[in-house]
């Protein structure tokens, strides 16, 4: 082809048979976007927990530790009520593929639950303190994997509002996850120990904002469901909550009241940028544009290079 010729690629024709969707919408119910907070508070709080432990924060790390379990043993929960059967996470285990995000992270789960359990029942029964220490240091290394991984599952389907934002998403549940473990902690934490938590729900905030915000201004059309329907309205909504629960934090989080009000509405907050990044897939995959669009550029663009 010589230099002076151009590629053409036509614009992408969306119609479809009878007009039906290029991709099949998500089957998922409430319980999976449910999932991906619960996982996310859940890990975050194993970190604290482990910071806790190493800087002798006796109620934190006590606060903490009953957390992750609580979460993940409702993460858990979550999962199965999907699946329908619980004998379907054990099928899971059954191959050990590292390219399989799926796999990776129920192995993942199957590791750090038991992790999370050890760590918190010395908390609770008082026996067995040093087995606690060992579970809850495993605990604590294996929290952001669980807070992040569920990110890169969906970015790895052909949902296009899910895929294109692949170098997003884990910020965005990362940064959610521990705006909500430090949320949480504030919650449940007297003042006087809550500062670590304080800081790292106020850091946590501020990644998810700036990750959301970057992620729909690089995606652009691809992005629309962020920003327009019941996704739309969810993500305006968890920007008010979080941006207002960093705020109480951080002015007020060293009073008791500052940091129950804080942190309830950083929770709030995560848990609703869930359920928005969940219905931005269900919106995204009705839209024939945006499957088609993305394809066609990575066509032309392969042309031209």
């Amino acid at each position: 082809m010589k230099n002076s010729e151009q590629v053409l690629v036509p614009k992408a024709d969306v119609r479809t048979y009878y007009d039906r969707p290029v991709l099949k919408a998500p089957v998922w119910k409430w319980y999976i976007p449910a999932y991906f907070f619960t996982g996310g508070l859940a890990g975050v709080s194993s970190v604290l927990g482990l910071g806790a432990q190493l800087t002798g924060r006796r109620r934190l790390r006590r606060a903490t530790r009953v957390t992750a379990l609580a979460a993940i043993t409702a993460s858990a929960g979550l999962l199965v009520a999907d699946l329908g059967k619980p004998s379907r996470f054990h099928h899971m285990l059954r191959v050990a593929k590292v390219t399989s995000p799926m796999s990776v992270g129920s192995w993942l789960l199957a590791v750090y639950g038991p992790a999370a359990g050890l760590a918190a029942a010395p908390e609770v029964t008082g026996l067995f303190p040093r087995i606690g220490a060992v579970g809850g240091a495993l605990a604590g290394l294996l929290g952001p994997a669980v807070a992040t991984y569920t990110a890169v599952l969906v970015s790895d389907s052909a949902i296009p509002a899910w895929h294109e934002a692949h170098p997003y998403l884990p910020f965005v549940f990362g940064g959610g996850a521990a705006a909500s473990a430090g949320g949480m902690a504030l919650v449940v934490t007297p003042v006087a120990e809550s500062g670590p938590a304080r800081r790292m729900a106020v850091a946590g905030a501020v990644v998810e904002l700036a990750a959301t915000q970057l992620m729909e201004h690089q995606l652009g059309e691809v992005g629309e469901p962020y920003t327009e329907g019941p996704s739309g309205r969810l993500t305006k909504a968890a920007k008010v909550l979080i941006g207002a629960g960093a705020l109480v934090t951080a002015v007020g989080g060293r009073r008791r009241t500052g940091a129950v009000t804080g942190g309830a509405m950083l929770v709030a907050g995560a848990l609703v940028e869930r359920l928005a990044v969940f219905h931005a897939g269900v919106q995204s995959a009705a839209d024939p544009t945006a499957a088609v669009g993305p394809q066609r550029r990575r066509v032309a663009a392969s042309a031209r290079g």
